[in-house]
């Protein structure tokens, strides 16, 4: 915390770095603009519940920084990253997700996102993330950084799909809706609906008839 303080006091002459959170959960958002608010030097201008609404307000404040959740109902913080830099490429972001599986991560840094935080790790690890951001600095939580150093070391590496997406890709194959996977895998629909989207974007079909015919073609099913 003691860099966290010297970078706080090498900005204090500096307006207060303008955060916008994106989260369906309003009750999380709250939460998180008290906490970050705290700090004198962090001003939440804006809480938002979806990508259009995010979209709207990003042009609108020209945050210096947003903090977004990966899952937003039908959309991701994926797309609002790729939407967002189309107008403002400047814009920082910052995912703060649940997720911390290898292969999303590793997508969702390509795209420029300059930190990953998970919603499990603590309230210092999360300011840490803001000030090395605001610092120019990319920042990946302790367990992000394990995971993917881990993950360099896994057989399933440079696969187009990893073991999850070709069981629920398997299932989706067979008719099985998102709440019929969930409960066949044990995983909460969600995180289905999480699965679905990555293997749509990674194999680059649009429709359940590109994608079957996508999966037998290149032996996935």
């Amino acid at each position: 915390m003691k860099w966290m303080l010297s970078l706080a006091a090498k900005f204090d002459a500096v307006y207060p770095m303008k955060i916008i959170l994106v989260d369906d959960h309003t009750i999380l958002l709250d939460g998180l603009k008290k906490l970050i608010e705290e700090d004198d030097m962090l001003t939440v201008v804006d809480c938002l519940g979806s990508v259009p609404d995010a979209i709207q307000s990003i042009d609108k404040y020209k945050p210096d920084l947003v903090i977004t959740d990966y899952n937003l109902g039908d959309d991701d913080g994926l797309s609002l990253v790729q939407k967002t830099k189309r107008i403002l490429p400047d814009t920082k972001f910052i995912v703060l997700s649940m997720h911390d599986e290898a292969h999303l991560v590793r997508e969702i840094l390509k795209e420029g996102v300059n930190g990953y935080v998970l919603k499990k790790d603590t309230k210092e690890e999360l300011l840490e993330a803001i000030y090395a951001v605001r610092a120019g600095k990319m920042y990946m939580s302790n367990d992000i950084n394990s995971m993917l150093v881990k993950s360099l070391y896994e057989p399933s590496e440079g696969k187009l799909l990893t073991a999850r997406e070709r069981e629920i890709l398997k299932l989706i194959s067979q008719e099985y809706s998102n709440k019929m996977i969930a409960e066949e895998l044990f995983i909460s629909e969600r995180t289905v609906e999480t699965h679905r989207k990555n293997i749509f974007r990674k194999t680059k079909t649009s429709s359940l008839v590109g994608l079957i015919k996508f999966a037998y073609a290149n032996n996935l099913i």
